[in-house]
């Protein structure tokens, strides 16, 4: 992972931690402690809530994979905690944890080829179902009759969220899914890539090309990947209320579905520093929540991605320390 944390993405760290520093700044700090001490212990909830929509994503890439050579589920959902882990608290683009998991998936046993297509396909699918979760949460909001919201809250709503679209859909365009590629082909190359005979990314894209061809694992990945994003909008009710507030499910599910649209057009920003900040003041603001509470919220989502991704880390040391010393 040397090659990731490059002077690019610690400058991209630095852009997003002035962001972050900004808002906090500028808003009544006092408020926002005083909203994470009404919170408590509710932030369990926040941390239990989160841990069935780890296991739909995990289920979600597991299907991908051609159920002979599949790890067990358990297995998996390690690897996929590893990788939100390494996404959110190390200094890498917010892909780096891909690279992660399939270099680990690689040594589970998986063969080099099938492991990085189903890690890019699955990363693929995810963006795809986020897109279908964004239209589900602007669906929500005109369907749901919403007391004491202007009218003009769906045609912004609908604004940020094309805004958003854009900068997800530059994804591919900036390499992202190549940079997934190469990456994992660096570190594998030498060892397990080399044991299949030196296959080339050639033979990478015709493994890709295969996945994809398998239409009805690929609907069960993008149905599982729909359902890990609305378990994120239950996430989000039981933040927001913990915070004292009431929430209707349409704003928890636009929040989210939105939110989660900022954090994806955030990766080259490490854990979307700053970027997920700024985007829940903006939506919080839709509702007319002062920003001391979107920041409120943010912050708990941080000590969610903390609480939950140091351990991720440990996994992910003991998994390396593991495989040298079989080694």
């Amino acid at each position: 992972m040397k090659r990731s944390i490059a002077p690019s993405a610690l400058l991209a760290l630095g852009l997003g931690a002035a962001a972050a520093v900004f808002l906090y700044a500028t808003s009544d700090l006092s408020k926002i402690l005083s909203a994470l001490q009404t919170a408590g212990w509710g932030i369990a909830a926040v941390l239990a809530v989160h841990v069935p929509q780890t296991l739909a994503a995990t289920a979600a890439w597991r299907a991908v994979i051609p159920a002979e050579g599949a790890p067990l589920l358990g297995r998996m959902f390690v690897l996929r905690w590893v990788k939100d882990a390494v996404n959110a608290l190390l200094p890498v683009a917010q892909v780096g944890g891909d690279v992660v998991r399939t270099r680990l998936l690689i040594r589970s046993g998986v063969k080099a080829r099938t492991a990085i297509a189903s890690s890019i396909v699955d990363v693929a699918i995810s963006t795809a179902s986020l897109f279908i979760y964004m239209l589900m949460g602007l669906g929500f909001l005109v369907l749901s009759p919403q007391k004491g919201v202007d009218a003009t809250l769906a045609p912004r709503a609908a604004a940020v969220a094309v805004v958003v679209a854009i900068a997800v859909v530059a994804a591919p365009r900036l390499g992202l899914f190549r940079w997934i590629e190469r990456a994992t082909l660096r570190l594998t190359k030498r060892q397990e890539w080399a044991d299949e005979g030196e296959a080339d990314s050639g033979d990478l894209q015709d493994a890709i090309v295969d996945l994809y061809r398998r239409r009805k694992p690929v609907l069960i990945c993008t149905a599982w990947h729909v359902g890990a994003w609305l378990l994120g909008a239950v996430e989000t009710y039981v933040n927001i209320s913990i915070l004292g507030l009431e929430p209707t499910w349409a704003e928890a599910f636009l929040i989210d579905s939105l939110g989660q649209g900022f954090r994806a057009a955030g990766f080259l920003i490490p854990g979307a520093l700053g970027v997920q900040e700024g985007g829940y003041v903006v939506l919080f603001g839709m509702f007319g929540m002062p920003m001391e509470q979107a920041l409120a919220f943010s912050t708990i989502r941080r000590i969610r991605e903390l609480a939950l991704g140091v351990p991720g880390l440990a996994a992910w040391a003991l998994a390396e320390t593991s495989a040298k010393r079989a080694s």
